[in-house]
């Protein structure tokens, strides 16, 4: 996907046979983020204003600086992202992420994640885009469903 076609908002939608209290563990806790995010420590109180961190899985480097928005738990967490893993996205202004968790009659939840205000960072677009964020939400559902991460 060239940068010219990475849209400026992006939107992931699967469904998760877990509990609301199970996938918002999952993405505040860095004991699961680091088995589906790419090996990505993430660190916050997850409260507004707080920030946002994602290290490397030893810590040794910072991947990831944001700071939460929102955050309404077990239902929503919205933090800011500007992906430090890379000069170019590095450079970029921040973009948003927001994670919506929407329990279903079947015990499922529907699992949305829209990462937009993605206008002025083209790159950070690209390095998301297809199977950027769609790794990342199956390995999510992989492991709370199997209890093992997803081969990456």
């Amino acid at each position: 996907m060239t940068t010219a076609t990475a849209q400026a908002t992006q939107l992931y939608q699967l469904f998760i046979k877990a509990s609301p209290e199970q996938i918002w563990e999952a993405i505040t806790s860095p004991e699961f983020t680091t088995k589906y995010l790419h090996g990505c420590y993430i660190e916050s109180t997850f409260e507004p204003g707080a920030p946002y961190k994602g290290y490397s899985t030893d810590r040794s480097q910072e991947w990831i600086d944001g700071e939460v928005l929102e955050a309404d738990p077990p239902r929503r967490l919205q933090h800011s992202w500007r992906a430090l893993y890379d000069p170019g996205t590095a450079a970029e202004p921040p973009s948003r992420v927001t994670w919506e968790i929407d329990p279903q009659r079947d015990g499922t939840c529907l699992l949305t994640v829209i990462h937009d205000q993605l206008e002025d960072s083209p790159k950070t677009a690209e390095s998301v885009s297809g199977t950027g964020w769609t790794t990342v939400i199956s390995g999510l559902k992989t492991l709370l469903e199997t209890g093992e991460p997803l081969a990456q």
